[in-house]
């Protein structure tokens, strides 16, 4: 098998996975654990570790601020690609990579307004005294989804090996630390964490097999 079709192939057991994960949290071992009695999917396991990590209002703010850090990472590509359409006038002749990342962009969105109609289950925890959505955990999506297409690309437009190290290391560790602190935040249950990375892998796993399948943006 050749690397595209493994490519394809591993996105498609991802995105399998992930309707199959989906489907899981909504209807397995469900119970009213959440507020106001909320159905929460895999109960027994939320509950166990949102009792390890309680509401804590203050990494919880802190997440939710510093988790917008990475929504940059979008703006900086975002400029670079109306640069170049600018400057060629044509938008045949921007860099194909950010014609994917646009469109991997508004997929995000998609996924996100999906759920937002598509309710799974709430947070374990009230917003302004009202339910809100809760499954895939939004900053869990923005956090993988920024940063980890942004290390797929970032090498073509920083050009200085050193700067580039210290680049996509400082996104390593702001993507692992919004995922683990928005968890500690205790502001989602355990499987809307997971959710979120699930669904971001999906869809980066999406992202760099249109990159490396297409000749003009695979060197």
């Amino acid at each position: 098998m050749n690397k595209r079709k493994q490519l394809f192939l591993t996105t498609g057991i991802i995105f399998v996975i992930a309707i199959v994960y989906t489907l899981l949290v909504k209807y397995y071992d469900v119970a009213s654990i959440g507020p106001q009695n909320s159905s929460v999917g895999f109960s027994g396991i939320n509950a166990a570790i949102h009792k390890l990590f309680p509401f804590s209002e203050g990494w919880y703010k802190f997440t939710k601020y510093f988790g917008l850090i990475p929504v940059l990472y979008g703006v900086y590509y975002g400029i670079n690609g109306i640069l170049q359409l600018i400057k060629y006038k044509s938008l045949k002749k921007v860099d194909k990579r950010l014609i994917y990342l646009l469109v991997f962009y508004i997929l995000m969105a998609i996924t996100f307004v999906f759920f937002e109609k598509v309710i799974i289950n709430y947070r374990p925890v009230l917003e302004d005294g009202a339910l809100e959505a809760s499954f895939p955990s939004t900053h869990t999506l923005i956090a993988v989804c920024f940063c980890a297409s942004s290390l797929f690309i970032s090498k073509y437009y920083i050009k200085d090996k050193k700067v580039l190290k210290i680049f996509d290391s400082v996104t390593y560790v702001l993507m692992i630390f919004l995922v683990v602190g928005r968890l500690i935040a205790g502001c989602h249950w355990f499987t809307d964490i997971l959710g979120g990375i699930i669904i971001s892998t999906f869809l980066v796993s999406l992202y760099y097999s249109l990159i490396y399948t297409n000749k003009k943006t695979s060197n």
